[in-house]
């Protein structure tokens, strides 16, 4: 018999501290980011700051492939709904483009400013906002709180539109966040302010999928415990409840690597993600 309990919640949901040389992040997201803006912007098929809604983060920047859009991918950036904006991921839409499918991606109003079920609300007002944009299938994805998100705009309490979600072919919660509740043991719910209500209410893995959803739960196999059972958690869940589940355990990636896939079009996240 082997017992297993965390008493240490802020060290399980803890990346940047168990990552070798994690320093190199976020900076190294940086420079990429800005070339793939910049190269995109001399093209022309880059549209940077379009509202969605009246807050000073309620921007999205839309990216397209050289061809009309087969499609559209949203990408939804994490930082435990506290840190990052759309800047720093740029260059995570190259895989996608370059498979032909234009690319959203969107900042949000950040925690303490917000709370998480107001996050969603902006998130699925971002993803409204860039459906009317670009027409055809439409695939989510998001990193880490952004998984969280992603999982959410396709439980059955989604803030999206029908005319919207029923365009969702697939979504994929790259280590997502499915159950909030571990978070209220964390020092970082002084930020998020989540109360036993509130996590209820937002949690993907405490919520029915709505209606032929189909979700990848992609982990990296070098993350924390709290992730991989995070990830195995809303696709065991959501199994029983009806949806299209698959799972990936990508070996050798930890919480910050696992994204560098979707830049590359054949890499096999990429490929996940557009795949008819």
């Amino acid at each position: 018999m082997h017992e297993h309990r965390i008493t240490d919640w802020d060290n399980a949901y803890a990346n940047g501290a168990n990552i070798a040389a994690s320093d190199r992040w976020p900076a190294a997201w940086v420079d990429p980011a800005q070339a793939f803006r910049d190269a995109l912007s001399a093209e022309g098929r880059a549209r940077l700051d379009v509202a969605y809604g009246d807050r000073t983060r309620n921007r999205l920047d839309l990216f397209l492939p050289a061809t009309h859009p087969k499609g559209l991918v949203v990408f939804v950036h994490g930082g435990y709904w506290k840190a990052f904006d759309k800047s720093f991921w740029s260059h995570l839409a190259a895989g996608a483009v370059g498979h032909g499918y234009a690319v959203a991606m969107p900042s949000y109003t950040l925690c303490p400013e917000i709370r998480i079920a107001g996050i969603v609300r902006e998130v699925g007002a971002a993803i409204g906002t860039a459906a009317e944009l670009v027409e055809g299938p439409l695939m989510l994805t998001g990193h880490s709180a952004g998984g969280h998100l992603v999982s959410r705009m396709v439980s059955a309490t989604t803030p999206l539109a029908s005319v919207v979600s029923r365009r969702i072919r697939h979504v994929v919660s790259i280590s997502g966040v499915h159950d909030l509740r571990p978070l209220m043991r964390t020092d970082m719910n002084t930020a998020l302010k989540l109360d036993e209500a509130e996590a209820l209410s937002e949690s993907p893995a405490l919520l029915r999928p709505m209606d032929n959803a189909r979700i990848t739960c992609w982990v990296g196999g070098g993350e924390r415990a709290e992730f991989l059972r995070q990830s195995a958690l809303l696709a065991n869940i959501w199994t029983g409840l009806g949806a299209t589940i698959a799972t990936v355990v990508e070996p050798d990636r930890h919480h910050f690597s696992i994204v560098d896939g979707l830049a590359d079009p054949k890499h096999a996240l990429t490929r996940t993600l557009v795949a008819e």
